[in-house]
């Protein structure tokens, strides 16, 4: 077998594996899809998880259970499944010992319903492999703490973001803007549903959101009428630029990984008194998007653009690192 792995900074190899032996508490899953994250293009430009540290990758993971140690209830062997990698004691793709981009997983530890979750019928795996990142995207809309008839504001389409706008239009909010630099991720989340899709960088994006979203007077001087923003981007100039243009009240949710500081003009914030928070991971959204994946598949399967053999996994490492791509999934030969 074999394991994609980061050696250092930008030195990522498709190795030698061999699977550790299976525990009695343990589960082995032959991988049948698995997705690439931007996380791991971000693992990959820093060395690993830590720095230095050879790290396996892949997180985004669904396949079909191969092996069930005799202490692990309720998981069958043939079952498909997806891998929540967020309840996995080995943290698999993010700095455990196991990662996803190989040809057979092993689950330390496996439970039904927490780190093992069984495929809906006549979903497939690809779909299925889409959980992890539409997971990350609901939790992040869940954290805008958004309702039918707010105004949305998403910065960045790539595969997190267009989740997000999924959710969001699924979720009955109509006044949803999506912004991106790749026209052709605009036209993915065209595709979505939303109210208007284009290029912050060729407008004046707080006079194109005034004229969508309107604007409401606060404290002396006038906001934009968007109730939530979202980063799924990661330019650094997008915190200032909310925070010079935010209403009364508004909120602003940071979903993208930010490398480094960031300065903002806090004072104004004082007239806005707007709310900043974070969201990572999917704490508890995974069984909501899988239930939701039945009537949502056709919309899903829209959001990859590329598929690859594992063989080619390293040429779907350049390709998931082009503005055009939205997700790069990665075929598991049988």
């Amino acid at each position: 077998m074999e394991l994609l792995t980061i050696h250092g900074a930008g030195d990522v190899r498709l190795d030698p594996y061999e699977r550790p032996v299976a525990g009695p508490k343990d589960v082995v899953v032959r991988m049948k899809s698995v997705g690439i994250c931007g996380s791991d293009l971000s693992y990959i430009r820093i060395g690993g998880i830590p720095p230095g540290n050879v790290t396996a990758l892949g997180h985004e993971g669904a396949g079909e259970v191969m092996e069930v140690g005799a202490e692990v209830a309720g998981i069958a062997v043939g079952a498909p499944v997806i891998v929540n990698p967020m309840m996995t004691p080995g943290n698999i793709g993010s700095g455990g010992p196991e990662g996803a981009f190989t040809q057979e997983l092993l689950v330390r530890g496996a439970r039904l319903g927490e780190s093992i979750l069984p495929i809906p019928e006549g979903i497939p795996y690809d779909v299925a492999a889409m959980c992890e990142p539409l997971a990350v995207a609901m939790h992040g809309v869940n954290r805008a703490e958004v309702k039918p008839g707010d105004k949305v504001v998403v910065f960045g389409c790539g595969p997190i973001g267009l989740g997000m706008l999924l959710w969001l239009v699924d979720r009955g909010i109509t006044d949803v803007v999506a912004l991106d630099l790749s026209e052709e991720r605009l036209e993915r989340a065209r595709a979505l549903g939303v109210q208007a899709a284009f290029d912050p960088t060729r407008v004046d994006l707080r006079a194109e959101l005034a004229k969508l979203h309107g604007e409401v007077p606060s404290y002396g001087r006038v906001g934009v009428g968007t109730d939530a923003f979202i980063d799924a981007a990661g330019a650094p100039n997008i915190l200032s630029d909310v925070i010079m243009m935010a209403k009364f009240h508004s909120r602003m949710v940071i979903t993208a990984a930010h490398m480094k500081p960031i300065e903002f003009p806090a004072g104004r914030m004082l007239t806005s008194e707007m709310t900043i928070t974070t969201a990572m991971g999917y704490p508890t959204e995974m069984p909501e998007v899988i239930a939701a994946m039945p009537r949502l598949k056709d919309k899903i399967v829209a959001m990859i653009s590329h598929r690859l053999p594992f063989r080619d996994v390293m040429k779907g490492l350049e390709i998931a690192a082009t503005p055009a791509s939205a997700k790069v999934m990665i075929e598991m030969e049988d």
